[in-house]
């Protein structure tokens, strides 16, 4: 099916379909941390089929076609309901940005349709045990070997890798360049023989990261993306539409906090509490402030510009809402908040929520790294000093 390039036909369209299709976030309670695979899954297929995933990306890679502003249309309409999507916000909202921007036709025309209609679900493979907030700082190398490369080394606090089709690696190729330099970004296939995935399970009993182990693992040169040692430049890439994904696109993981809540404080009768009540107002204006920068970030990029530092100021401002709601979700819950009945599934969900929300200032990029970025992007001030900064790689003291 394709949706109606008509700016009223498509907001009629996209009503319909949400309505239809999606869950009003008052009526839902307390957003999931995390999206059951067979839900998110089945949502991307009809997204899909409606013709209202990929609106922007061209026809001939399976998307809609259509502009920004369409989207931001959707994201309009959409903007009141919970869309179970999270599955694939690393898969669309970060990895097909790059393989537009980057890969190459070939992989293109491979990979995005079925991206998009949510048959292949990827994940990003940059951290590693040595190398968090330094990603220029990974060891795990690629040496190429004829037409292939051999992968080994290992990467930490992978999302999805344990049901991911394929990830976007970052892996070294030169150690003898400076380590910025010598970086190459590579598609990788998680069937491939001689890695091994294994969980890292959470406080809260969910299983979303994992640790990824190459042991001798062989891919074709052909999956490089961009060119030999340009993965630095392909990983901003990646970096920057993270930050948008996470805290600025319309319905994005921090957005539509304020409504639950204090629908949640009038059901439990404490809206009048005077400091309850200053602490739903802090949340309206934080999210209202998110809303007003995410409309600034889309808005650049419906203009043709590249996600940029506004990006860092959004996944700062959304850590620290998702952390801000969190803590007001437990204070209406009062006690329940820390001892409730095995079947009280609202104020479990509540707890698993608070429990879960510091993540929110690690994952895509610590809230330290998001102040740097602004620091020096934004406010103009002076990088930290760095003697190592053009040194060959072989030659930084390492841990």
């Amino acid at each position: 099916m394709t949706a109606p390039s008509d700016d009223v036909a498509f907001r009629a369209y996209a009503a319909a379909f949400l309505a239809a299709n999606a869950t009003k976030r008052v009526d839902l309670g307390e957003v999931p941390a995390y999206v059951p695979r067979e839900v998110g899954v089945d949502f991307q297929s009809r997204l899909f089929n409606a013709g209202l995933a990929g609106l922007t990306v061209p026809g001939v890679y399976g998307g809609a076609g259509l502009t920004n502003h369409h989207l931001e249309i959707f994201n309009e309409e959409a903007v009141e309901y919970w869309l179970p999507t999270g599955l694939y916000t690393i898969t669309i909202g970060m990895c097909v940005p790059v393989l537009l921007e980057h890969g190459t036709e070939t992989q293109r025309l491979t990979h995005v349709p079925r991206m998009l209609q949510g048959e292949e679900i990827w994940c990003q493979m940059f951290s590693e045990p040595g190398a968090g907030s330094d990603v220029a700082g990974l060891t795990t190398r690629a040496v190429r070997d004829g037409d292939e490369f051999v992968v080994d080394g290992q990467k930490v606090w992978t999302s999805a890798a344990h049901y991911a089709t394929f990830g976007m690696c970052v892996l070294r190729t030169d150690p003898t360049l400076a380590k910025h330099q010598g970086l190459s970004m590579v598609i990788m296939p998680l069937d491939a023989v001689g890695i091994d995935v294994r969980p890292l399970v959470l406080m809260t009993g969910d299983h979303a990261f994992n640790e990824v182990f190459f042991a001798g693992v062989r891919i074709p040169v052909a999956n490089l993306v961009g060119g030999l040692n340009d993965g630095w430049r392909c990983a901003l890439s990646m970096l920057a539409n993270e930050r948008v994904a996470l805290g600025a696109s319309g319905n994005s993981l921090v957005s539509g906090r304020s409504d639950v809540l204090i629908q949640s404080a009038q059901a439990a009768g404490v809206n009048n509490d005077p400091v309850l009540r200053q602490e739903l107002a802090d949340v309206y204006i934080i999210e209202e402030v998110l809303r007003f920068v995410g409309l600034r970030v889309r808005a650049a990029l419906e203009s043709g510009r590249a996600p940029g530092p506004e990006g860092s100021i959004a996944k700062l401002m959304g850590s620290r809402l998702v952390t801000k709601a969190a803590a007001v979700g437990i204070a209406i819950a009062g006690p329940r908040g820390l001892a409730c009945l095995p079947d009280d599934h609202a104020t479990l969900t509540v707890r698993k929520g608070f429990l879960h929300a510091p993540s929110m200032s690690i994952a895509g990029g610590t809230t330290e790294i998001q102040r740097n970025i602004i620091g020096e992007r934004v406010l103009g001030l002076p990088k930290e000093p760095d003697p190592y900064y053009k040194a060959p790689f072989t030659d930084i003291p390492k841990n």
